[in-house]
């Protein structure tokens, strides 16, 4: 899961309002930004709008040059959020894609699932404990646990029910289903395996998983919403096994999506790797996003900037933070024993903007862009890195590996 949600306070912030280089970012990925004011035009609308699984269709880029929101670009941002907000397009504005694919709206949440009382839960699970470190004092960035060879084990348990929880809710998507549908998968995968899914009550998050269908870059809300055919979404899986978290997600096809979607997929997937293989002992944190934003860039691709991986272990989100884009932040270097996640999100067009839902966790693209994302749990060993989240044998398997498969034949015939 991202890191960070919306009440995570930075331990170091360096003022960018007067003109100082971010240097010290905090121990936490950064939040989501609610609309600008509870007074706004935007904030009332989103609050007063009832839930509903429907997508509108989008209208024609035309239909903004007309009414209430057709005055010049500048200082108009806020009529035209409104303007989408009431046709049911959420905070997304109309896609530079050309697409006439429909942009999602909130749907009907149902209530947070409950977990067995013999369950271990974090201490935020009570639900009014605001997820926060257990330290007493803040850390510099670059200051990283190392864990002992007791902790890297509980971490490679958390690591494979995480994975296999994951794989059990990818194999279930289908045309017609609902998020909230997901997240029962999720929910009742983790438990079975005495586990805690890790996002639910976490800083107030409602649901045990993340589900983020197209435009939406992160934080997602399973709900009422059913996946359509074309579609692309992201299963964000995190579970607390003996006192740790694993935490993993992956990107799943829904019917028959567009030449533009699958390679917007497949390439998330292989900055993921790409960025992987460079984890050894001895490198530096920033050298990811670097790899990360080159290759995705070749392809057209923008590359999220306000969400980020994260350390991982006891806590739910640790330092260090993993940006996915050329930085030169210092973070420090890898040593053997630590852990943390890197999941890139891109975003479809060059566009890296992004809004947020009235509930406060929703993230979408400013564009109404598609986003994809995938994301493992890593620990840094002698040799160089272990997945701890990686795939078995019996896992879901990635679309170009079932096309692979299906060519295979054919080229043996030939």
């Amino acid at each position: 899961m991202r890191g960070g949600y919306n009440s995570v306070q930075p331990s170091f912030v360096a003022s960018e309002t007067l003109g100082l280089r971010p240097v010290l970012r905090g121990a936490f990925r950064t939040a989501p930004r609610r609309p600008r004011s509870a007074a706004s035009p935007v904030y009332q609308l989103a609050a007063a709008a009832g839930g509903g699984q429907r997508r509108q269709e989008r209208p024609s880029p035309s239909s903004y040059g007309k009414g209430a929101g057709a005055s010049s670009k500048k200082g108009k941002d806020e009529k035209k959020t409104v303007q989408q907000f009431t046709r049911g397009q959420g905070f997304a504005k109309t896609a530079s894609t050309k697409s006439t694919r429909t942009l999602l709206r909130p749907g009907v949440q149902s209530p947070p699932r409950t977990v067995p009382s013999h369950i271990p839960r974090p201490k935020y699970a009570a639900g009014d404990i605001p997820a926060r470190s257990q330290r007493l004092l803040p850390r510099m960035p670059w200051d990283i646990e190392v864990k002992t060879p007791e902790q890297i084990e509980r971490m490679r348990k958390a690591g494979r029910i995480a994975r296999e929880v994951l794989d059990a809710a990818c194999k279930a998507v289908h045309v017609g289903m609902t998020t909230d549908e997901i997240d029962a998968i999720v929910h009742e995968e983790t438990i079975r395996r005495n586990a805690y899914p890790s996002p639910l009550h976490y800083n107030g998050f409602p649901k045990s998983c993340c589900t983020s269908i197209n435009e939406v870059i992160c934080h997602g809300i399973p709900d009422s919403t059913r996946l359509r055919d074309g579609d692309i979404i992201n299963i964000d899986v995190t579970c607390y096994v003996e006192g740790v978290h694993g935490d993993c997600s992956e990107m799943v096809l829904v019917g028959n999506v567009d030449k533009r979607g699958r390679e917007l997929v497949r390439v998330t997937f292989e900055c993921l790797e790409k960025a992987i293989s460079i984890c050894s002992p001895g490198a530096e944190y920033s050298m990811i996003g670097a790899v990360i934003e080159d290759h995705a860039t070749q392809h057209g691709f923008g590359v999220a900037r306000d969400f980020f991986g994260h350390g991982i272990g006891e806590e739910f989100h640790d330092n260090p933070n993993i940006l996915h884009f050329r930085n030169r932040e210092p973070y420090g270097r890898m040593k053997v024993g630590h852990t943390f996640t890197i999941e890139p999100m891109l975003h479809e067009t060059m566009n890296t903007r992004y809004r947020v839902w009235s509930d406060g966790w929703t993230a979408v693209t400013e564009d109404g862009g598609r986003s994809a994302q995938y994301e493992h749990t890593l620990l840094i060993v002698e040799d160089g890195v272990e997945i701890l989240t990686r795939k078995t044998s019996d896992s879901f398997p990635y679309f170009w590996e079932t096309e692979a498969a299906a060519d295979a034949p054919r080229e043996s015939d030939s």
